[in-house]
């Protein structure tokens, strides 16, 4: 049996935005779908507990969860034009969306899915709400997407690489768009990104995951100026920053290897062979959380500290 998430815990505030942050394959995916309750049937959530609003996910019923999912944690996923049908108009995916969730029909279902298209910078709300995905460019696909998932007013919104099908600036757009409807709206936000630049961007706090694992976790700029964990520690070396001279891709630091196959899961520290300050005891038993200049790392390097 494969077993991703062998300890991992976060918990997140009212109002933050946490980025999980990581390379393909580190579990970020699933985590979202282990929250919303949207892994596949062949995936098993064995022991733990996952807590929204004080209610457990875990236990609620499907009737109960789909009073949840998609009112009260919505999600903006990495593709919108995989997500949006591309034969019909945005008017009858939105409007249907708002039917659902927020049980309005009619004339004031339009002015409320005009005004989110409004909210999310689109021009011309009309004239989107008549368009076909296709007719739309990237970027105003995904604008759509987080129009769809304000819909309901969420407590929650849980986006998976949404913006990784944009180019640099419109990339730069959404991200700024996240943080300005959370200070409107007050709503908390799970960033899952395989950039640390852009978690850096717009997260108040960052978890760095790897195979499964929590790697590193506190607060965004902490992470960022003072990495702990080596894994963290390379990612933000890798980030490209201007001045530094670097002409060519070829000059950027990597993380060498890869994301060990979590069928068969390095023992000890899952990122010891990749490690530069591999220790003995980095083989052996799997290292506790210690706290590290106000942030933790799951490493041995602060053993005592």
């Amino acid at each position: 049996m494969l077993s991703l998430f062998n300890s991992l815990s976060l918990d997140l505030s009212r109002k933050e935005i946490l980025g999980v942050v990581g390379e393909s394959g580190s579990g970020k995916s699933t985590l979202a779908y282990a929250v919303t309750r949207l892994l596949p049937g062949n995936a098993r959530i064995l022991s733990g507990e996952i807590t929204f609003d004080g209610q457990p996910i875990l236990r609620m019923s499907e009737a109960e969860m789909r009073g949840v999912r998609g009112k009260k944690i919505t999600m903006v996923f990495q593709d919108p034009s995989t997500s949006l049908n591309p034969v019909f108009r945005i008017k009858d995916q939105l409007l249907r969306i708002i039917k659902e969730n927020v049980g309005l029909d009619g004339i004031p279902a339009r002015q409320h899915a005009i005004q989110l298209l409004r909210e999310v910078e689109l021009p011309d709300p009309p004239g989107v709400m008549d368009s076909f995905p296709f007719e739309l460019s990237g970027g105003m696909q995904q604008r759509v997407m987080i129009a769809m998932a304000l819909s309901s007013n969420p407590s929650l919104i849980i986006a998976d690489e949404p913006t990784s099908s944009v180019d640099a600036t419109i990339q730069e757009q959404i991200l700024h768009l996240f943080k300005r409807l959370r200070g409107e709206r007050g709503f908390s936000m799970i960033l899952i990104t395989h950039s640390i630049a852009v978690a850096e961007e717009v997260c108040d706090r960052i978890a760095v995951m790897y195979a499964g694992d929590i790697a590193e976790e506190g607060p965004a700029h902490r992470v960022i100026e003072s990495p702990k964990h080596p894994y963290t520690e390379a990612l933000v070396r890798s980030i490209p920053r201007p001045g530094e001279g670097r002409t060519r891709k070829e000059d950027l630091p990597v993380v060498a290897g890869q994301v060990p196959d979590l069928r068969s899961p390095p023992s000890g520290c899952r990122f010891h062979p990749r490690c530069p300050y591999i220790m003995d005891v980095c083989t052996g038993e799997k290292p506790a959380f210690y706290p590290a200049d106000g942030a933790r790392a799951l490493c041995y390097l602060y053993e005592g500290k």
